[in-house]
């Protein structure tokens, strides 16, 4: 609803999103509320105040965070129901609709997650006035104040017959009582048999982040024409943020979901978390203050020449006391040159329709990452362990050493470009580039200790990036009835880092979403040297002493003069990339063929390989071409299916399908060109619709993501933009999206 009287403009609205989710137990509803009011006190004086509202409820499946054992590079998720790793790694011969043994206990994925599951609750309001005074014509001031609060709870609900509960109470014989991993043997008594800590209900988990943050600015805007020729804009003033955040996070155990939600539970939990030190309960806190001064103008001449330059002078708690440290001015310069508007332009004014230039250098900065504060020191109490409960005791630790010199990250950019268009404007193009240098990048460094502190934040890293961007939009055919409008982008950026003080894992740089070491981009994805199979069909590798090994392998090692050994493959984040889309206009329809296309990075295919499978373990699909006799090994890379002598014999046998999950076999081209977009719209002629007594009728049927016209067969059908996080996350949907809007 919108509207206006003499004095008064508002508008509002509400909306409601209710998503039934694309897997089982992945529902999303969301509710929203804005309201936008403008009340003219004077005629020079004027009152804005903006109110937003949103709440979400979410359900997800109560999948934990995956891992990875930095000992033995393999990938880890206890209690796994994500739904989309559950299909890729699980047997299709199980049905659905039997129990199956999982940690000891009765399994069904169906049943679980109804039994298994996250409610999550996120509530944003934000209120904002801002009262602005025109003090002359040419003359405003401005001061802003706003207030934002920001909660977010997740319950993650284990429920008494889930398989993640039954699985800490499961011990029907001797044999899965003394292997069952989450029953508890009490150190304190001699040859006493291990006990369950869940002997009844589920387990409730809950976690608060709350936000509340303050925000106030007063600015002044000086704006002034002279003789229509000179053109000037000045714009200044200062700002102040406040955000305080808090986080707590709570443990239940026993809570009889089938009950009544009445808590049962046995005092031998707290006794083993207390012995294995963990925490039933956590509280953190965390305060930022940030202040700045600002100042930005502009000059324009006939508007053929334009000067733009600004400065801020920024200052922040989370830095070192230094004041060159916390306080920190940046700057901006830029120009543009509008050929078109010159005298001489006419000359070209047969093919050139506009011509403009345009260039800027700056300095910016960043506070770095979130978790940083190190302007004081931070002492923290802690509780070391002790091997048993009663030699417990409280101590103090320090979590954060004083960093007096930490200081801002920093970027230098320049950046060029040029705007042209042709015949009429029937040709559009335009070019920009760009060149940074980063330095001063905050990260974790080692150091001899001195102070209590061995791993501490500093500005160890500087890095260089360039770019360069086409635009090239044209009308191929305009008509009365007809036009084709084609729309094509091609971007390129390539980033080295130059310099960096820190140490970094193996396990670091080949696994995951790439990672940064000097000389190369700053998510550069390395492999193990994959070296063929042996005799026996096992895959081999080049380790860190220079040995061809198959299971000899530090997934730990740090020094940088062994990790030469490693191959690099290439950036994982795309080095071209860009989209082509055509727009056909026939009389009321509109046919709309949106293409996207990236390339010049690697992908990590998923870590599929195992050294063992059970019954209800999925194999990957490449063992159909797998090693099987003595020298296969010359036609084939797919190592052999482990024997159980192989298994057995073998030490640290799992090392060796791990390496080769993060092997250069195991890499594939990033690079795909996907059809992004294809959407048809109809607009019905008034003459039809006004007889109704709508003012507009438009239908409208649209396809996004619906297959890949280009990418590399080594893939196997998984998708090249989407990289698993560990969570529930899925690839992106096919959607076919249907709408109808009405205009009253």
């Amino acid at each position: 609803m919108s509207g206006d009287t003499e004095k008064t403009t508002y508008y509002a609205s509400m909306s409601a999103m209710l998503d039934p989710g694309w897997s089982k137990t992945s529902s999303v509803n969301r509710y929203t509320a804005n309201t936008n009011v403008t009340y003219s006190i004077y005629k020079n004086l004027s009152l804005n105040l903006i109110s937003n509202a949103s709440y979400r409820k979410q359900k997800a499946p109560g999948t934990l965070s995956q891992d990875i054992d930095a000992v033995s590079g393999e990938v880890k998720r206890d209690f796994d129901i994500n739904p989309y790793s559950y299909a890729l790694n699980t047997s299709r011969t199980m049905s659905p609709n039997e129990y199956y043994t999982r940690n000891y206990a009765n399994f069904n994925i169906l049943h679980e997650l109804d039994n298994n599951y996250m409610d999550i609750n996120v509530t944003d309001l934000k209120f904002q006035g801002e009262l602005k005074w025109k003090i002359i014509p040419s003359l405003e001031l401005s001061v802003l104040g706003a207030v934002k609060y920001s909660t977010t709870t997740v319950e993650h609900n284990i429920l008494d017959d889930s398989n993640q509960a039954l699985a800490y109470r499961t011990m029907p014989d001797a044999t899965v009582r003394d292997n069952n991993p989450f029953l508890y043997t009490d150190p304190d008594i001699p040859y006493v048999l291990p006990i369950t800590v869940l002997p009844n209900g589920g387990i409730y988990n809950r976690s608060d982040n709350k936000m509340l943050s303050y925000d106030f600015r007063t600015s002044a805007t000086w704006n002034k024409t002279f003789n229509s020729v000179h053109i000037v804009n000045l714009f200044g003033g200062m700002e102040l943020n406040s955000v305080d955040r808090e986080r707590s996070w709570f443990r239940g155990w026993g809570r009889q979901y089938s009950l009544g939600d009445v808590p049962n539970y046995a005092y031998q939990v707290f006794k083993k978390g207390a012995e294995e030190n963990t925490d039933y309960f956590t509280n953190g806190m965390s305060r930022s203050r940030n202040v700045a001064f600002f100042a930005l103008g502009t000059y324009s001449y006939k508007a053929k020449y334009t000067i733009n330059g600004t400065a801020r002078y920024e200052g922040s708690n989370k830095l070192g006391k230094a004041r060159s440290a916390r306080w920190l001015p940046t700057w901006n310069i830029a120009g543009l040159w509008n050929i078109h508007n010159e005298d001489f332009f006419n000359i070209f004014e047969s093919v050139l329709s506009h011509a403009s230039v345009k260039a800027s250098y700056s300095l910016t900065a960043d506070r770095g990452p979130g978790s940083v504060t190190n302007s004081q020191i931070v002492i923290r109490s802690d509780r070391p362990w002790r091997p048993n409960e009663s030699a417990k005791e409280t101590g103090l630790e320090i979590y954060d050493l004083e960093n007096r010199e930490l200081t801002y990250e920093k970027k230098h950019e320049l950046n060029v470009g040029v705007d042209l268009g042709f015949i009429n404007n029937r040709i559009n193009f335009s070019a920009d580039a760009y060149w940074r240098n980063n330095y001063d990048l905050i990260g974790m460094i080692a150091t001899p200790g001195v102070g209590g502190d061995v791993d501490k934040y500093a500005n160890v890293a500087t890095m260089k990036s360039n770019g360069i961007e086409f635009t090239l939009t044209t009308k191929n055919i305009d008509t009365k009835d007809f036009n084709w409008t084609t729309s094509f982008i091609f971007s390129y950026s390539k980033n080295e880092i130059t310099e960096l003080f820190t140490r970094t894992r193996m396990i670091s740089l080949i696994s995951g979403n790439g990672f940064g070491m000097q000389g190369y981009p700053h998510r550069a994805l390395f492999s193990l040297d994959f070296q063929g199979l042996d005799e026996d069909g096992l895959p081999t590798f080049i380790n860190e002493k220079g040995e061809l090994t198959s299971t000899d392998i530090n997934f730990q090692e740090t020094d940088k003069d062994k990790l030469v050994h490693l191959k690099y493959e290439g950036p994982t984040e795309p080095t071209h990339f860009g989209s082509f889309g055509n727009i056909f206009n026939y009389k009321n329809f509109k046919l709309n063929v949106f293409i996207t296309y990236s390339f010049g990075n690697k992908v990590r295919l998923d870590p599929a390989f195992r050294v063992a499978y059970s019954d209800l373990r999925s194999m990957p699909k490449e063992f159909k071409n797998r090693w099987v006799l003595p020298g296969d090994e010359a036609y084939t890379n797919i190592p052999v299916i482990a024997t159980y002598r192989q298994y057995r014999d073998i030490s640290n046998l799992n090392r060796a399908y791990n390496a080769y999950n993060y092997s250069s076999a195991r890499v594939a081209d990033g690079g795909f060109i996907r059809l992004k977009e294809i959407s048809l719209s109809y607009d019905f002629p008034k003459n039809w619709i006004s007889p109704l007594g709508f003012k507009s009728l438009t239908a409208k049927i649209q396809a996004t993501n619906l297959f890949l016209l280009y990418a590399d067969s080594k893939l196997n059908g998984q998708d090249p933009e989407f990289f698993r996080s560990g969570g529930v996350a899925m690839p992106v949907p096919k959607q076919i999206t249907m709408t109808l809007k009405l205009g009253l």
